[in-house]
């Protein structure tokens, strides 16, 4: 099958990669990712994707979008659906079989919403969807990727992510402490 594949980051793409290649599939992949804020984050994945392409002869399409500049407030569905979305448009309208995500890869990302939304999304569009578990290959997209030196996020992409994710933990709790030593010290002047 001749199969696209949505990338969220190069580290989550690594096991499906070979998994799919092994298959005998022919992958490309499309990275479209505007849900990844801040825009550092955005090109540090852009960059270990660039980096993963070029080791692996890897084709790759970036679509026309919005940027990750631009500000995005979704749940994971609305999330999921932006991105299945492109990717299920890209597949039909460039002749492929297929599309897949390597989200499937995560064990932190909800299957089912991903089967619901990229089943949707690929009747509308007339394209198949290969749906495969690869969360058992987790461990091996972690030594995969450490072993080419890719950056490895630390969390989905999206500001709520980031925040569920403890990014800004020190700042809170900077911010919580001088609140309490403020308080404390107010207090005890009397």
């Amino acid at each position: 099958m001749e199969i696209l594949v949505h990338i969220c980051c190069a580290p989550c793409f690594t096991y499906p990669h070979r998994r799919l290649v092994e298959e005998g599939h022919t992958v490309t992949g499309l990275f479209f990712n505007p849900n990844i804020q801040p825009a550092s984050e955005f090109r540090r994945r852009l960059q270990a994707l660039e980096a993963y392409r070029a080791e692996t002869g890897l084709d790759v399409i970036y679509p026309e979008g919005p940027s990750s500049s631009e500000e995005w407030s979704m749940q994971c569905r609305q999330c999921y659906d932006l991105r299945l979305r492109e990717a299920a448009r890209t597949a039909s309208d460039l002749g492929f079989d297929g599309f897949t995500t390597s989200l499937l890869s995560s064990p932190w990302q909800r299957h089912a919403l991903i089967k619901k939304s990229a089943g949707e999304l690929a009747r509308r569009f007339g394209v198949d969807f290969h749906y495969q578990d690869f969360r058992q290959g987790w461990q091996e997209t972690v030594r995969i990727s450490r072993e080419m030196g890719l950056y490895r996020q630390k969390y989905c992409g999206c500001i709520r992510s980031l925040w569920e994710s403890g990014y800004f933990r020190g700042e809170r709790e900077a911010a919580r402490k001088r609140l309490l030593e403020e308080f404390e010290g107010k207090g005890s002047r009397g």
